[in-house]
Parts: structure tokens; sequence; C-alpha cells
């Protein structure tokens, strides 16, 4: 792997303060559409399912999630599917033709599969989120906005993270980094020629979530890719706010980790010097 690394720049605009925007949490296009059943829709429902692609998925993907991929169609953001990239527990990815030829990954939970429990953990406590109720699909369509909520946030903070481009809602529409013949890969399966170095870019990304407000809250090797002499940092679905109830331990667990991991690769890291770093205010820059 490379030894350089850079930082991205954070985008302009008014500092973070203690702001939170509103995730809209409504009945979504996609429900009307998946309910209305019209014939162009039910034609490309049929054609979705007949695709090999999604043919192990029809169990599990229900007719909204479906209408979800087809407004995002008709609205310009997925032009033609590719094969899958990931298959997860809760979420497959899948490469795709976005707007303009560009490559795009699209990020598909699945209602049925997804671990209720453990998402409640993550959005309780989250003031974008106090009035969740408890129903199973609410909570994942929570989830899928929060983490395109979160990767905007993210990004404008200076955190080099996937582009958040779409979302609907059980489906994330989002740069794909790398190719999927030619994926980024995670931290966890390269060699780091220079530990040092690729520390210091992964404690500034952390200390920029940090000041935006965000907590990653499973970060570690895994959750760290790398392409192109870049570092990206991925998964953001269960970031909390530096206000919700479990926001330091969060923080303090992803800095154990990151600490871990980069110490075996040789670099010179501490776990609470780490926190301290992360945590420490703007004037102590200076």
């Amino acid at each position: 792997m490379t030894d350089e690394f850079g930082l991205v720049e954070p985008q302009e605009g008014e500092a973070f303060g203690d702001e939170w925007e509103e995730i809209d949490l409504s009945v979504s296009e996609a429900d009307r559409i998946a309910k209305r059943k019209d014939r162009d829709f039910d034609e490309f429902r049929m054609r979705l399912k007949d695709a090999d692609q999604f043919k192990v998925e029809q169990s599990v993907f229900d007719d909204a999630t479906f209408a979800a991929i087809y407004k995002l169609v008709q609205d310009g953001y997925i032009e033609a599917f590719g094969g899958p990239i990931s298959t997860g527990k809760e979420a497959n990815v899948f490469e795709a033709l976005g707007d303009e030829n560009t490559d795009v990954a699209v990020k598909i939970y699945r209602i049925n599969a997804s671990d209720f429990r453990h998402m409640r953990d993550y959005l309780e406590g989250d003031p974008r989120f106090q009035s969740i109720g408890h129903d199973k699909g609410q909570v994942v369509m929570a989830w899928v906005r929060k983490e395109y909520a979160n990767l905007q946030r993210a990004q404008r903070a200076g955190v080099r993270v996937p582009n958040p481009i779409a979302v609907e809602r059980n489906v994330l529409v989002m740069e794909l980094v790398g190719q999927a013949d030619d994926r980024a890969r995670r931290l966890s399966e390269v060699n780091v020629e220079n530990p040092q170095t690729a520390f210091e870019v992964v404690r500034e990304y952390m200390r920029r979530l940090y000041r935006a407000g965000l907590v990653h809250g499973d970060l570690s090797e895994y959750n760290l890719i790398i392409h192109e002499g870049e570092l990206v940092v991925i998964d953001l679905g269960q970031a909390v706010t530096i206000h919700h109830p479990n926001a330091v331990s969060f923080l303090e667990r992803d800095c154990r980790n990151v600490a871990k991991f980069f110490s075996r690769q040789g670099a010179d890291v501490d776990a609470d010097q780490l926190y301290d770093f992360v945590t420490a205010d703007e004037e102590a820059d200076e």
C-alpha cells in the first residue's frame, strides 16, 4: 500500500453548532408507488425479479423495496444495475450505472433481515429521532436516512467518505469507491507501509467528525478502506451525535479499536491520547 496519504478539505460554509437537520420519516413515494401497482411498476418489478443478481433476494425484498429502486431509476440516479459487490446480513451492495455514466454503489437494506434491536440502540437518544416508533420498517428506514445524513455531514466537515447521492425508503445510492473488479481494500486486508502517517490521517478524520457533532461508533480497520492512496471512512449508519447518551463510550471504543490496529502495525499510538486529541477544543490547536 502506498505511504502517501492526504486529507480532503472541509467544505466552505458556516461552522457547525448544535443544530440538527430534521429527517423526514413520513410515508415515501416508494410506498405510494408500491400501493398503486400500476402496469409500468409491475413490469419493472418483474424485470428485476428475473434478473440474475436479484433472484436470490425475492424472498426478502418487498414490493416497496422494488418501488424504491423504481423511483430512483425514474429520477435518474440509477441507469442500469451491475452485479453485487457485497452481501451482508442486513444489506446488499450492488454496482450500478448512475447519472452521466458514473459508477455508483446501491446499498439495499433488507427490512425483514435487519437487526431491529441493534439499530434502536443507535437511534434512541439521537435528537433527530426522538419520536421514532417501534415499527421495524420505520426503524430500518430511519437508519438509512440517518446514514445518508451522516455522510453529508461528514463530507461537509472534510472527512473522506463515499459521496451520498440519493436515498429512497430503504435504498441508499452513493459513490462507488473503486470498481467492482478493482474494489477498494479494507485496512484489515492490506499491508500498511507507513502506519504512522495513516494513523495521523485517521485521527484527524475522527476529530473532524467529533467537531461536526458525530461519533462513528464502529470505527476499526474493517470500516476504513484504501483506494489509490486515499483513506476513506465507510459505514456511518450507526454514527451518533455527540449528545447521544452512549457517545462517550462509543468514542472510547473507537479509540481503542483504532489504537489497537495501528499499534500492531508499528505506529506509536495510545488510546487515551487519541481520545484527548479527538475531543480537544479548537483553541488547543493554536
